[in-house]
């Protein structure tokens, strides 16, 4: 089935090329993309987060995608991540640890994924511990404006962490609710979403808000067939696991922000919470217990004077961000037993054989402090140049606690059974996995876009970062566009970005699978790029997208003896690829989407092995089709190639999937209201997302869904 689809999916985006190639007579019907000549773009289509300023995606510095509120909707998508599956070249997978969405592009994946920088209106959502984005965030979708992604680097602008790509949720203000809007869905694996939004102006004041609730069961037919507690049962003869046995996803979780402008000034209230499932545990073994309850408040004010001086724009930013998490994983099942060092820790020397009747249990948690200023000013009183200057300081803290039944000054391998009765441990305590942790980072950053020729545009910038904890760092890039004829625009960048060790990578104690190393340098990388973005006709757009990256310093986990593992730089990787894209409006009643990209990614350390789980080929193709008034039915097709397992990892390779979609909508029920109904994996394909050999036949990803949702927009 999955072959057919493919084959069906290729021979529609080739005739449609085709088709509107053959409908293209001279230059009749040809849309200007001169420098000078933008009118033919939506306001909603510009890019923000590549310069600082708004810009038509074809014009801007960078290679970029925007969905709309109005294409999410469309797609029936019902969170961040699944909209992003859509964008060339980018993949979510499950994360390592607790399953939560990571991001992959060109090849770039890693068990935490911090190299990917997510923002909410150009403010970074991570953690501190980590540098990654909250373990299990959702990503509610009722209140975004607009999706902003950059693939690519973009610390020249952005700083740490906008390493392989930055996505930016631009949320609605007051003027895109327009009113009183709600909404609710329902579906498979017993889920409920609802949302209220209200926005309105009151003379010079603005105001936005937004509330967001939903809950799942999650799907329970995830099930794990074996896990790293078999392998133990095997071993010492026990029968522990609790494999085979499901995945815990379900989650419930609320997002609520207030947005206020008053002339020059805004202010955003942002806050989440979540409570759900961990997927699976820190030890791979299936933990039908554990989970994460999380926090996240977010207050920003915002200042914008355009006013002052004709040929001056300022803006400066304050905002505070505090996070509250706490974790319980069962490492192991009740019954386990398992080799424990003198140190209290799994397979370490000394000890002996401990059994613990309750389980292994340990229950990190942290609350983050963050308050960060940023000050821009962009000048324009040199012909043709837009000069921006940048400047900003940023001070986080991170206070860590645990209870857990094993560890230093807990157990130390002579005494068992173990029951499940946990020590309080905190900062400074003879067990705990971290320290309490600080950081300040200061930076200055430089700009210009200077129009040097009538269809030439060169973009250079560079950004200084101080970092109180391992020092300094400077990202330069460099962007020409040219708009090489009416219908074409060309492309050439360069960018080079960095990546911060995290706190848990620099400062993990009492933790052998995963010690810190305070001497860790940050993670670089350089990339260029050639892009085209070529209008064969006004009906049909296409972009071709050609890369090439340096990796050095890259982070990993790797043996450091004693059956210890540490976080260490490694030499690096380095990768190559291209993104084909076409979006084709074949009548006015149908539009098709699609994406091809292809990228090789090896490591240069000894063997120059393919990057092990990283997609090296995937496509997708969509259609929005309007057969009635006020109806529209969206089709999506998603495949996604075979990967390779790292070189130690003896399983075959894992098998590439195809997923179907579908969404119909009906606007107009009644004055307001519109109707919808949307499956996702229509034909219930089996699919998987490599897993680490402790788990061997991978994570299994959800089945067949359907939903129903109704709301009324004003």
């Amino acid at each position: 089935m999955k072959t057919i689809l493919t084959h069906i999916a290729a021979g529609l985006l080739f005739s449609s090329m085709v088709s509107a190639a053959d409908t293209t007579n001279g230059n009749g019907g040809l849309v200007q993309l001169a420098a000078a000549d933008i009118t033919f773009w939506d306001e909603e289509d510009a890019l923000i987060i590549a310069t600082g300023t708004a810009k038509p995606v074809h014009l801007a510095p960078s290679v970029a995608t925007v969905i709309t509120a109005e294409e999410i909707k469309a797609m029936g998508a019902t969170t961040l991540w699944q909209a992003l599956e859509t964008v060339p070249g980018m993949h979510i997978y499950p994360k390592f640890n607790a399953l939560g969405p990571g991001v992959s592009i060109r090849g770039i994946h890693t068990a935490q994924n911090p190299q990917i920088l997510l923002l909410r209106n150009g403010i970074p959502i991570k953690v501190a511990g980590n540098s990654a984005i909250p373990t299990t965030y959702r990503a509610p979708i009722a209140n975004i404006a607009r999706i902003e992604i950059i693939r690519g680097p973009g610390s020249a602008l952005h700083g740490a962490d906008a390493f392989s790509g930055i996505i930016n949720i631009v949320t609605k203000d007051a003027q895109e609710i327009g009113g009183t809007a709600f909404g609710a869905r329902a579906g498979s694996f017993d889920s409920q979403e609802g949302w209220f939004q209200y926005g309105h102006h009151y003379g010079n004041l603005e105001v936005a808000f937004n509330l967001e609730y939903a809950t799942t069961d999650g799907d329970r037919d995830r099930v794990i067939e074996s896990d790293l507690q078999s392998n133990f049962d095997g071993l010492f003869g026990t029968s522990a696991s609790l494999a085979p046995g499901p995945l815990e996803t379900g989650y419930e979780y609320w997002d609520g922000s207030l947005n206020l402008k008053y002339k020059n000034w805004g202010l955003d209230l942002w806050h989440f919470r979540q409570n759900s499932g961990i997927g699976i545990s820190a030890t791979q073994n299936v933990d039908p217990e554990g989970g994460e309850d999380y926090e996240y408040y977010q207050a920003a004010i915002n200042y914008n004077n355009s006013e002052l001086h004709p040929d001056w724009d300022l803006n400066a930013r304050f905002d505070y961000n505090f996070i509250n998490a706490q974790r319980w994983f069962m490492l192991l099942p009740p019954g386990a037993t398992v080799p424990i060092g003198a140190d209290g820790n799994l397979f370490t020397p000394g000890g002996g054989l401990v059994t613990f009747t309750d389980g292994m249990h340990g229950n990190p948690g942290w609350e983050q402090n963050k308050y960060t200023l940023d000050l821009s000013a962009i000048y324009t009183g040199f012909k043709n140049h837009s000069i921006r200057l940048g400047s900003g300081f940023s001070k986080r803290d991170n206070t860590t606690n645990s209870t857990q039944n094993f560890g230093p000054g807990v157990i130390d391998g002579t005494v068992s059974p173990i029951n499940g009765d946990l020590a309080n441990l905190s900062s400074g305590d003879p067990g705990s996995y971290m320290d309490d942790q600080d950081r300040q980072r200061w930076h200055a950053s430089f700009q210009d876009e200077w129009q040097f020729a009538s269809d030439w545009e060169l973009t250079a910038g560079i950004r200084y970062d101080h970092y109180s904890d391992f020092g300094k760092t400077v990202n330069p890039r460099v962007a020409l566009v040219w708009a090489t004829d009416h219908n074409l625009t060309t492309k050439l960048l360069y960018g080079r970005a960095f990546r911060t060790p995290s706190m848990v990578e620099l400062y993990t104690i009492n933790n052998p699978v995963a010690l810190g190393d305070p001497g860790l340098e940050p993670e670089r990388i350089d990339t260029g790029e050639l892009a085209f973005d070529y209008w064969p006709s006004f009906d049909l757009n296409t972009k071709l997208n050609l890369f090439y990256y340096d990796m050095d310093d890259a982070i990993e986990i790797l043996p450091s003896g004693g059956g210890s593992r540490t976080a260490t730089n490694t030499k690096g990787q380095r990768g190559y690829g291209f993104e084909l894209e076409a979006e084709w409006e074949a009548t006015d009643h149908l539009k098709l989407r699609s994406n091809f990209a292809w990228q090789h990614s090896e490591s240069k350390d000894n063997g120059h092995h393919r990057i092990a789980d990283a997609p090296g080929r995937q496509f997708h193709l969509s259609g929005d089709w309007r057969f009635r008034p006020d109806w529209l039915l969206n089709t999506q097709l998603d495949w996604i190639g075979s990967r390779k397992r790292t070189s130690t990892d003896s399983r075959d390779k894992v098998d590439s999937y195809s997923l179907v979609n579908l969404t119909l909508r009906r606007a107009n029920v009644a004055r307001n209201w519109e109707f919808a109904a949307s499956v996702r994996n229509l034909f219930d394909t089996e699919t998987h997302e490599p897993s680490t050999a402790s788990t061997p036949s991978d994570y299994p990803m959800p089945g067949r869904s359907a939903f129903v949702e109704v709301r009324y927009t004003p």
